[in-house]
């Protein structure tokens, strides 16, 4: 059986890599660059960082720091009519997920016509984009090295991806010295992201053998070394590593999709701006014993793969994941639904929503009902 498996990333990985940055903005020929980040990279003092070694380039740099979690169509088409106004032919993106993806979006404008919301879906990029440089400062989306951007639209009140191999950043540079100053509660959420990408990459309908070893490697570094990440935000070693099987992680679940997990953490963010880790985390024990059943084999699979004790009875070891994942998520100090301030009135809405997400179409178990969404839900609470 013939499949695909796409992989594009050019990486530097490792401490002090963002010393090569001059070197890598010198090698695209860029004139004026947009450096585009957060609050919290300013104030963790990682933007200052990156400002020093861009400088350096000889390039003219615009700053945009008006990131959002979340990012919407409104805040992509602001910064993309500055990047215009401003003859920007280069980005720089430093941060998490919501700041490389807005600039993998702000670069699609770039080079293609607006609006960005007429290219949701898959392959619906026309024209090849501007180089762009991610610097991701967490270790969870993976989102610098995937052909994905995820943004909300306000008007329809939904969270959608872009898909397409032209978003792929032309070169990514992975220090790990960046996620020391996370806090705690942000290491754990993007770190539970990252598990999301690799078990539900795992039991995708659309993986294949180069994606289900991805996910297994990257599930196994990033399961052993999220707790003493979260612990000792001082433990670079396990910052590297998480870093790492990120990295991995990526590879695999850009190439076989994501399920249930994401299809609810989308809905969730759209309606409540939840962090989408914390969303993905809060749902992803109970969807994957929601799964089970429809991938036995499968979820022995990643139970062997992090040493849980399987017994050779299917029928429970097939739990054996979720059972896992649920006390890791309790470990981590993952927030129910109703601690982050979900109303079991919001259920029913919620639920009508999730059923219209692209993503169920990758999910191994398929023919899901409101019904079923409403018990994950109630038990996420």
């Amino acid at each position: 059986m013939a499949f695909e498996f796409f992989v594009k990333s050019d990486i530097t990985f490792g401490r002090d890599s963002v010393k090569e940055l001059s070197k890598v903005v010198k090698g695209c020929k860029a004139k004026k660059v947009m450096l585009v980040y957060d609050a919290g990279v300013k104030f963790a003092g990682i933007a200052d960082t990156v400002l020093e070694n861009l400088k350096t380039a000889d390039v003219d740099i615009v700053i945009f720091d008006k990131v959002i979690p979340n990012p919407t169509n409104e805040i992509v088409e602001e910064a993309a009519e500055i990047a215009k106004r401003e003859n920007v032919d280069a980005f720089v993106a430093v941060g998490g997920g919501s700041s490389i993806d807005l600039a993998k979006a702000i670069d699609v404008l770039m080079t293609n016509p607006g609006p960005i919301g007429r290219y949701g879906g898959i392959g619906m990029v026309e024209n090849e984009l501007l180089p762009l440089i991610a610097i991701p400062t967490t270790a969870g989306t993976s989102s610098e090295i995937t052909n994905v951007s995820a943004l909300i639209d306000t008007e329809k009140v939904l969270k959608y991806v872009v898909i397409d191999n032209k978003l792929v950043p032309s070169k990514v540079i992975i220090d790990p010295e960046f996620t020391k100053t996370m806090p705690a509660s942000v290491t754990a959420s993007t770190g539970m992201d990252a598990i999301t990408h690799a078990v539900e990459s795992y039991i995708s309908n659309m993986a294949t053998p180069l994606t289900e070893f991805h996910s297994l490697q990257g599930l196994k570094i990033i399961y052993s070394n999220l707790p003493a990440a979260v612990k000792d935000g001082s433990n670079m070693e396990a910052r590297e590593q998480m870093m790492l099987g990120c990295v991995i992680t990526g590879f695999g679940f850009s190439n076989a999709n994501l399920g249930l997990v994401h299809g609810i953490a989308h809905t969730l963010s759209a309606h409540f701006q939840l962090a989408h880790g914390m969303a993905n985390a809060t749902v992803l024990p109970y969807v994957m014993a929601f799964n089970a059943e429809s991938c036995p084999e499968k979820m022995v699979e990643l139970a062997k793969a992090i040493d849980l004790p399987v017994t050779g009875n299917i029928d429970t070891d097939k739990y054996l994941l979720s059972d896992e994942l649920l006390k890791l998520t309790k470990e981590l100090g993952i927030k129910t639904l109703s601690e982050q301030g979900i109303r079991e009135e919001d259920f029913e809405m919620l639920a009508e929503d999730v059923l219209h997400e692209p993503v169920l179409g990758f999910n191994p178990r398929q023919n899901i009902t409101k019904e079923d969404i409403l018990g994950i839900l109630k038990k996420a609470y």
